[in-house]
């Protein structure tokens, strides 16, 4: 049925439905409308517009573009490397080493969401870097799936109770993250915190690499025990590998459900195994956990980074991770010419070491930000980075 609305009864209609200010001024005496599909028009910009309302409430940071670092990890096309250090945060810096003074358990540290989010931005507050890296431990996790540790002064991480048998295998359980909060809540933070001006990076330690605490109760320089389990209990350490990788695997979806941009993989005891025992001994658990996280977050780029792996990088790429960190021992060039020229995330081939000058780090980061890949930089910080390399 078609109608003439007065002036006042369009203002009535659309006071009606919360859109007086888009339609007050749309309707004259003289125009015809159909009143049906004026309700209708209205009470669908009604919802499109509490929907938005909505969408704002539910996520503080989803509206934000995607970071440099993120970009170029998914191998998209970026103006200028980006930049980030391993051991961002830590010990080279004053500010830690002060807040480290008043909070001298490591754990507490890393377990504790206002600390750990204070020291995460510490880096980020002094040199802006491309990257934040959640302040965490490969090990945290453990007692979230049933294996308790400590980290003493002089021997590093102990746990209690090595798992070297089938009775052994007995105190693992699925991963609760509840028992992980504080890396959730932390996440958040930082997302917020640092907006859409650097990735957040969440990581993990890899199956293998776990494994090799668990099995061997701690931190060893031979591996003795779990290389010989390979042998002698193969069967025993692919439960245990297997049970890791589930573990892992949710915990990594819960740092980007969390808030985390990137996640990184870290085999930092890979690169014990020779290439053959990797590709049988950790190879599988790392693709399946891609798998996994490419199935249920498949915007979410993943690093795989293992200490010594020149003999390991043609391996490394059949996992399926989007980005391969190389370490000291490898000759980018040949990095190049062996995994593509998709593109690169500048970092260092280990971690920032104790003693670093903090002036040297802030240095790394400005003649970072002065490259670009049209071939343009600040001459004067390229001769100022020869220098300093």
């Amino acid at each position: 049925m078609m109608k003439v609305l007065s002036s006042k009864s369009c203002e009535l209609l659309c006071n009606l439905y919360e859109f007086d200010y888009y339609f007050s001024l749309l309707v004259e005496k003289e125009f015809v409308i159909d009143v049906v599909m004026l309700v209708m028009a209205t009470t669908f910009l009604s919802l499109a517009f509490r929907g938005i309302i909505n969408l704002f409430s539910l996520s503080p940071f989803i509206f934000y573009l995607d970071p440099l670092l993120v970009k170029a990890a998914r191998g998209d096309p970026v103006s200028r490397p980006p930049a980030w250090m391993m051991r961002q945060a830590g010990r080279y810096m004053a500010v830690y080493r002060k807040l480290a003074e008043k909070h001298p358990s490591f754990r507490e540290r890393s377990e504790t969401t206002d600390l750990i989010v204070e020291i995460s931005l510490q880096p980020w507050e002094a040199f802006r870097p491309d990257g934040v890296i959640i302040f965490s431990d490969i090990l945290t996790p453990l007692p979230a799936f049933g294996v308790p540790f400590d980290i003493e002064e002089v021997r590093g991480p102990v746990i209690q109770s090595p798992i070297r048998s089938e009775d052994d295998l007995k105190a693992l359980h699925p991963i609760d993250l509840e028992k992980l909060h504080f890396v959730g809540e932390s996440l958040k933070i930082l997302r917020q915190e640092v907006g859409g001006h650097a990735a957040v990076l969440g990581f993990v330690g890899a199956p293998w690499t776990i494994a090799t605490y668990i099995v061997e109760g701690g931190t060893t320089r031979t591996y003795t025990t779990i290389k010989s389990m390979c042998h002698t209990a193969p069967n025993l350490l692919r439960t245990l590998l297997s049970h890791l990788t589930k573990a892992i695997s949710e915990y990594i979806i819960y740092q980007v459900e969390s808030g985390a941009h990137c996640i990184q993989i870290f085999d930092s005891w890979g690169g014990q195994l020779p290439p053959d025992m990797w590709e049988q001994w950790s190879k599988p658990y790392i693709t399946e956990i891609v798998s996994v996280v490419r199935n249920k977050c498949p915007k979410t780029p993943l690093v795989l980074y293992i200490n010594g792996n020149g003999g390991l990088l043609e391996r490394m790429k059949g996992t399926g991770v989007d980005v391969i960190g190389l370490d000291w021992t490898v000759d980018m060039a040949d990095a190049r010419k062996r995994l593509g020229p998709r593109g690169h995330i500048l970092n260092l081939g280990h971690g920032v070491l104790v003693g670093t000058p903090e002036e040297a780090v802030a240095h790394f980061f400005d003649v970072s930000k002065s490259l670009n890949y049209d071939g343009s930089s600040q001459n004067q910080s390229m001769e100022e980075s020869k220098l300093l390399v």
